[in-house]
């Protein structure tokens, strides 16, 4: 069952990258879905790209308001 307040999201995706972050996520023991939302966010921060709190949203640019 999903978590209160995450968006769900379709993601057509090609079978060796999932097979690849399944078993990803298997050795860090976390499910399939964890393990997408992980490398998401290391590549958000990779590129300079901050999550705002829980409740506030972001700007067009991507980042909080106001920073």
């Amino acid at each position: 069952m999903a978590s209160p307040g995450k968006k769900h999201f379709a993601l057509r995706i090609d079978p060796r990258v999932w097979a690849v972050i399944e078993r990803l996520a298997a050795q860090e023991l976390r499910s399939a879905n964890a393990q997408v939302e992980m490398l998401l966010r290391e590549a958000l921060q990779r590129r300079g790209r901050t999550l705002p709190p829980a409740g506030e949203s972001l700007d067009d640019e991507g980042t909080p308001p106001g920073r």
